[in-house]
């Protein structure tokens, strides 16, 4: 189970911890336990995840959900398979919570009528100096 918010969560049938070996340098230790974790959550199938959320969660979460609607998080930065599981999953609740919120639409604004006659000022005085920096026509 899985507490995202107050009024949200995302029980234990939905979730599935699998372990494997973790890469890298490590000594002996790393050969003989499997420390890393891969947490999948299948949002599409869980009930608690509503469209919105489905939606905005697919474009946040990119290649770490796949085609079916599972989301899948790997964790294998600590040398324990619990603090392994405990980091995938506060990943999980963090992309999930974000996901959860909207983000906010844009006003689109326009410029105020003194910045526009400012900016044709500055353009008139640019021209102004490049006109200057010209031979002059000799006749």
């Amino acid at each position: 189970m899985l507490q995202i918010t107050d009024n949200l969560v995302i029980d234990a049938p939905w979730i599935d911890y699998r372990t494997a070996r973790a890469s890298g340098a490590g000594g002996q230790h790393v050969n003989t336990t499997d420390s890393a974790v891969q947490l999948r959550i299948d949002v599409r199938g869980c009930p608690t995840i509503n469209g919105y959320t489905l939606t905005r969660l697919r474009s946040l979460a990119g290649s770490k959900l796949t085609k079916d609607g599972v989301l899948i998080i790997d964790a294998s930065e600590h040398r324990s398979q619990h603090r392994n599981k405990i980091a995938a999953a506060e990943r999980a609740v963090a992309l999930i919570q974000q996901a959860l919120v909207r983000p906010k639409r844009r006003k689109p604004t326009r410029p105020s009528r003194s910045a526009v006659k400012r900016g044709e000022q500055a353009a008139k005085q640019r021209k102004q100096t490049k006109r200057l920096r010209k031979r002059p026509k000799v006749e």
